[in-house]
């Protein structure tokens, strides 16, 4: 972000209390995994751990697809105010292919690519999706291709997100929009051991995926914070030319550790959300398993859900 070495160790544990080392820089407050893995040891996760280690399967089952439609069916809500007809989009990090599904199903140009073998052959093979297999990193994107390109929870797996938000501005046409959606660093509706994960090498709050998107050559045109400030959604705009700025953020880092520090296991406990985090997740799974009930194919569910949008002309769901 700003070119600093200056860093602090602020965690030493994963979510599933592995060793895990985080630090965080003193000039900008942007975090990440120190030691990073390297370029093979994220070429062979990505491709084919990953999805097993964080859901236990290598393609997506029924409740999997149900899942990731409705977040689908809610981002492409929120994009309501930018995309239009004629427009083309990409969507990095397809997962299995939920999102450019809804796409294509309200008349969008819409295509996908996904580093994950199992969940990007499902893309393929059981929606009959055009979804290429393999990183953004290497990826041939044509120039001034696409209208809006979004990543959905992708930059913080990135080994250099900044690069990537650099080549990707260049595919996009003029003042077309980037949609970027990151966990929130400041979070605090999770317990504390749950914020570092193995899987996140970098770790942003809202100062710092606004700075990072401004200094790789875009514009903020709305960011939004969930209700539970877990997670942060930026639309950026393609901009003229790349901001010159240094990257540092002024009293970030003070923020975000004091937020850290502050934010004890006794401290959450004495909130409401570890209590009401099981009732949801338990109304969570019997809503997934009525909305799947009789329900043969993933293509079957995210039809249920079109029809849900098309009957709400998008409004609520």
């Amino acid at each position: 972000m700003c070119g600093s070495a200056d860093v602090e160790e602020i965690s030493r544990v994963d979510r599933d209390n592995n060793y895990l080392r985080t630090v965080i820089c003193v000039k900008c407050g942007l975090a990440w995994s120190d030691p990073r893995p390297n370029e093979d040891e994220i070429k062979q996760f990505y491709t084919k751990d990953y999805r097993i280690a964080y859901k236990g399967t290598y393609q997506p089952k029924l409740k999997h697809v149900y899942r990731a439609g409705r977040g689908a069916a809610n981002r492409l809500q929120f994009l309501q105010e930018i995309i239009k007809s004629s427009d083309k989009v990409l969507d990095v990090g397809a997962g299995g292919g939920e999102f450019v599904y809804l796409l294509r199903a309200f008349g969008f140009n819409a295509e996908g690519i996904e580093p994950n073998e199992g969940y990007g052959l499902y893309a393929k093979t059981h929606l009959n999706l055009p979804v290429k297999i393999g990183f953004i990193q290497q990826a041939e994107l044509s120039a001034d291709h696409f209208d809006i390109i979004t990543l959905h929870h992708v930059l913080e797996h990135l080994d250099n997100p900044f690069s990537i938000l650099v080549k990707i501005r260049e595919s996009l046409r003029e003042k077309g929009f980037l949609v970027v959606e990151v966990p929130n660093i400041e979070a605090t509706c999770f317990a504390p051991i749950h914020r570092f994960h193995a899987a996140h090498l970098y770790n942003f709050n809202l100062e710092t995926l606004e700075a990072i998107g401004s200094k790789a050559g875009y514009s903020v045109h709305k960011t939004r914070i969930s209700a539970d400030g877990g997670v942060i959604t930026t639309i950026f705009r393609k901009a003229e030319k790349p901001e010159d700025i240094s990257g540092e953020i002024s009293g970030n880092y003070q923020k975000i550790v004091k937020i850290i520090e502050r934010h004890t296991s006794l401290t959450h406990f004495l909130t409401i959300n570890p209590y009401i985090r099981p009732i949801k997740k338990l109304q969570m799974n019997i809503n997934e398993k009525f909305a799947t009930k009789n329900k043969k194919s993933g293509k079957a569910v995210l039809d249920s859900i079109v029809e849900m949008l098309h009957r709400d002309n998008l409004e609520s769901l």
